[in-house]
């Protein structure tokens, strides 16, 4: 197997940059493959086009109009080559998922086949229901589940594929995707939005919530992927000494692209320019082998979209370049981790980021009302908040030294801190002429002038605002970012609806003027959430413990976090905002447990395969030729060979007692593995995997590790981390 090992470091050192061609400039080719609104114009009748559009603000299309539409989808599609079709979606998998059909069609008497694509085959189809997560909402043998058109996400072309977004729904009406919930939380917060956005402009009619992602990842050549099993069946690798030099040095950040990634980066932006994906910045990150690329921002059900697909463009993309993507959170220890920080903010249809502060006193209110509501629903909801990022993986990234800690806190920067606490001292009830005049010149009418100087960050802030967003920087690189995004956008909405309520009952009942009132109920707000605002480092030990004395939630692993989705507050919360009914929310919580589960039991399992079938024979090898040198001097030197061979011999019994380890804590682990099967109740098979088997990770790992040290370089079988993290 060491063999194999050295093959692959052949390979990988033997590569070439593959050619790749700029297609044209970027403006140029842009959307190509999207049937965006250029390509509708010309492929559709001015009927369908205008229902498309129309349909995109939540107006229903009419079947007839639908076959229309498909139409001049399939006449555009076929002009680009294209051969079959899809409906695109995100099931509760966490990935995309498609079923493709050609554009062909028989017929019983024989005449001439034809491309056929009507509108019954555009608005709906029927994939099998039943072999998807559904958390309970369906039995086995109830498979009947639709995808229907979401046509506020344009139609794209992948390959020789027509690929339409689509929801995923069950015959019985609940959501089984991540799109539906987020479709319906952005409604909710463009309604609530709208009604608060109005006190300030009357001719707001819609409030679009925005998403800039980051995307963080690491590249390991395939050849060299191949050589670990851990790598290949879990995304990360279970074994493994760190090397000598890791990211100590600081010398891979922002520094020269490898020539074979700039090759693939370049490829892969040709595919995301012809997507439509606007895909702007890459660069290296702080861990070798790690990088990064972040779009312009969108609208967030369409950049949901985009980073779903970007995540399938990027593995095929990666095949062609033979390197290998991983977006596990945390494939290598004792190096920094990925995440996949969502730029948030909100936007009016008369063009203002609602987040970001104006050159008026007026406008400026209107930021702080914003920025205040947003900050009262992360304190409100920091237990849900965190729920939304809980995964097997981001569990090894929270709280490590390069990512937010799983405490939720909120990082406004010391500026807006002194603005916060100055409007804090506001007068209960009416304003005196004088108290006015000072908030809306030197408090509220100085917000620009504030935020200029104010351009420090706090990277290890799980939720800071960063001058004219909010950057959610705890989501996974792994995950699908509409998760995290129903779970935002739906708190915020609730807020923005408890804030107007609270704020036209004092205009009404106290006969405060608008100002008054909002400024009334910004200052109760800013006393009520002092608890989720932090400025120090959330990394240190003294930050936990702080936590602890404001009351906020420390949960570090996945199951104990996810409680928060199923309790009162939350199904509740969904419910009222219409964004989850109890039955969506509780099959998730069952969903995501799940998940945990078997990812944990397969690392387990492999675990257990590689330790026992790779590095205990590996070591046994290594330790026969020991011994076989050791009964060499005894031969030579007599009873004098003790101390000659005293290295040898303390080699042979260290050897040993790491074997001996491996075993015994395999062992171990395989027993806790079987009663955690036993049990009939999710959570506890949960807790169980969490709390009783993964904690012998480690201990076989330290084992391992041990060993790797010891053993003869020639014959260890895996691939180490020095040529999986520094190979180019």
């Amino acid at each position: 197997m060491s063999t194999f090992r050295f093959q692959a470091l052949r390979k990988a050192t033997d590569r070439k940059p593959v050619h790749v061609e700029e297609l044209d400039r970027k403006s140029a080719i842009f959307g190509s493959n999207v049937f965006g609104d250029k390509a509708m114009r010309q492929f559709l009748t001015p009927e369908a086009y205008k229902a498309v559009k129309a349909a995109a603000e939540g107006v229903k299309i009419d079947r007839k109009i639908a076959d229309y539409i498909a139409l001049g989808m399939k006449e555009w599609a076929l002009s680009k080559g294209v051969t079959h079709y899809t409906h695109w979606f995100q099931p509760l998998t966490g990935t995309t998922a498609e079923k493709h059909d050609a554009f062909f069609e028989t017929f019983p008497d024989g005449s001439d086949p034809v491309e056929k694509f009507g509108g019954s085959q555009l608005v709906q189809q029927e994939p099998d229901a039943s072999s998807f997560p559904n958390g309970g909402i369906r039995n086995t043998f109830e498979a009947r589940g639709y995808t229907a058109w979401d046509p506020t996400s344009p139609a794209f072309i992948f390959g020789t594929t027509l690929c339409i977004p689509t929801v995923f729904v069950s015959y019985t009406g609940e959501a089984l995707d991540n799109k539906t919930p987020l479709l319906r939380a952005l409604h909710a917060i463009d309604s609530a939005a709208i009604d608060v956005a109005r006190y300030f402009d009357k001719n707001v009619k819609r409030v679009t919530p925005t998403l800039g992602w980051e995307q963080e990842y690491f590249l390991v050549d395939s050849a060299l992927a191949a050589s670990r099993p851990d790598l290949l069946a879990t995304g990360r690798t279970l074994l493994g000494h760190t090397a000598a030099k890791g990211q100590q040095l600081d010398d891979h950040y922002f520094g020269s692209i490898p020539t074979r990634v700039l090759t693939y980066m370049r490829d892969l932006e040709n595919e995301c320019m012809l997507l439509g994906i606007p895909v702007k910045t890459r660069h290296n990150e702080v861990a070798p082998n790690q990088f990064e690329l972040a779009p312009i921002f969108e609208e967030t059900n369409l950049a949901v979209d985009h980073n779903s697909l970007l995540m399938d463009v990027m593995q095929k993309v990666a095949e062609r370049h033979d390197f290998k993507v991983l977006f596990h959170e945390k494939p290598f220890k004792g190096v920094n981790g990925s995440g996949k920080h969502n730029n948030w903010s909100l936007a009016t249809d008369t063009g203002i980021n609602l987040l970001s502060p104006g050159k008026t006193p007026m406008s400026n209110l209107q930021f702080l009302t914003f920025f205040i509501n947003t900050i009262k629903a992360v304190h409100d909801n920091e237990e849900l908040l965190r729920a939304s990022i809980a995964s097997a993986s981001n569990d090894h990234r929270l709280g490590a030294n390069e990512a937010p800690p799983a405490i939720i806190s909120v990082f406004i920067g010391q500026q807006l801190t002194k603005v916060l606490a100055e409007l804090e001292g506001v007068s209960q009830g009416k304003l005196s002429p004088e108290e006015k005049t000072d908030l809306k010149l030197n408090v509220v009418g100085k917000l620009p002038d504030v935020l200029l100087d104010n351009t420090d960050r706090n990277r290890t802030s799980p939720f800071a605002f960063t001058g004219n967003k909010f950057e959610f920087r705890a989501v996974g690189s792994s995950a699908n970012c509409a998760v995290s995004m129903t779970t935002l956008n739906t708190i915020v909405a609730k807020q923005l609806k408890d804030f107007k309520i609270e704020v036209d009952a004092l205009i009404e009942k106290k006969d405060l003027k608008k100002d008054e009132a909002i400024f009334n109920v910004l200052r109760e707000y800013i006393k009520q959430t002092k608890t989720i605002l932090f400025e120090g480092d959330g990394y240190s030990d003294a930050w936990e413990k702080e936590a602890k004395k404001r009351g906020l939630s420390n949960h570090k692993t996945t199951p104990q976090a996810l409680k928060a989705k199923v309790s009162k507050k939350a199904i509740e919360l969904f419910g009222e905002m219409g964004v989850m009914n109890h039955v969506e929310v509780e099959s998730r919580y069952e969903i995501e447990l799940e998940e945990y589960v078997k990812k944990i039991q397969i690392e387990g399992r492999v675990l257990g395969d590689i330790a026992r079938n790779h590095v205990v024979p590996t070591a046994i090898r290594y330790q026969n030729v020991l011994i076989e040198n050791v009964k060499g001097l005894k031969e030579i030197f007599g009873k004098d060979f003790e101390k000659i061979a005293k290295e040898q011999i303390s080699l042979i019994k260290e050897i040993s007692e790491h074997i001996e380890g491996i075993n015994t804590k395999v062992e171990k682990m395989t027993e806790e593995r079987k009663k955690a099967n036993a049990l009939t109740s999710t959570e506890k098979m949960a807790d169980a995997y969490c709390d009783k088997v993964k904690p012998y990770f480690e201990e076989i790992r330290y084992h391992a590790d041990k060993l790797e040290l010891l053993v003869d370089d020639e014959l260890w079988t895996l691939t180490k981390y020095r040529e999986l993290l520094f190979t180019k």
